[in-house]
């Protein structure tokens, strides 16, 4: 949640964990954790290009600080 918060700390306000997965389809010794991230803009709507630009930066952040395989 930390890595996820990093990516942008002017947009995102919180980060959560809502599902963890451990079985069948993921392999031994991992789990797939599935993050809720709220972002609050604070100039203006954020339009779907920039919402997609932030979502990147999270996957490749969490992704570079965890070793994690994301998908976004």
């Amino acid at each position: 949640m930390r890595a996820a918060q990093t990516a942008d700390r002017k947009l995102i306000a919180q980060v959560s964990v809502f599902d963890v997965y451990e079985g069948e389809g993921i392999g031994a010794g991992k789990k797939s954790i599935a993050i809720a991230v709220t972002l609050q803009p604070r100039e203006k709507t954020m339009t779907d290009q920039e919402i997609d630009a932030v979502a990147a930066k999270i996957v490749a952040e969490v992704g570079k600080r965890t070793g994690g395989t994301l998908r976004g």
